[in-house]
């Protein structure tokens, strides 16, 4: 639940507010599970749609970005290979989080190794176009990456 908070919010703080509406909403919706999907797969929905709304909340209020130094004054004592691999992992969930809500679903749920089927149960895509999409979606992100860092070089 942590990873896919992240996916959807920066700010630990807010992203401690997301983990605790995302487990209000299961416990207020448990009711209504009725055992058409697996409870992993229910979960998992519930926990989109509640990231969903409020990455559109969000982008609705305003739009964030953490410099570098920011990054590294949170960060104390952490060497240098490591800090480059945190800040490769926030540049990539910024990139997430600028996805279409339902883009970002998609690759959340990829990332937590769920496989097309299980996404489309979540979205209520079919297979194949999750499978699309995954493909899509790490195309964009990879060259939006790579797009990044070129611009990021002295």
């Amino acid at each position: 639940m942590q990873r896919l908070a992240r996916g959807y919010e920066a700010d630990p703080d807010k992203r401690k507010d997301l983990l605790q509406e995302i487990h209000l909403e299961l416990w207020k919706s448990l009711g209504s599970f009725d055992g058409r999907c697996s409870l992993r797969t229910w979960v998992y929905r519930v926990a989109h749609n509640v990231g969903a709304s409020h990455g559109v909340r969000s982008r609705r209020l305003s739009s964030r970005l953490t410099d570098l130094e920011t990054m590294a004054a949170e960060m104390p004592g952490v060497d240098e290979d490591q800090f480059d691999r945190q800040f490769s992992t926030a540049r990539m969930y910024a990139l997430i989080r600028r996805l279409k809500p339902m883009d970002s679903q998609i690759i959340m749920l990829y990332l937590e190794g769920e496989e097309a089927g299980a996404i489309a149960e979540v979205t209520g895509l079919s297979p194949a176009n999750v499978a699309t999409k995954i493909h899509r979606i790490k195309k964009a992100l990879n060259q939006n990456y790579l797009e990044g860092a070129a611009h990021a070089r002295p």
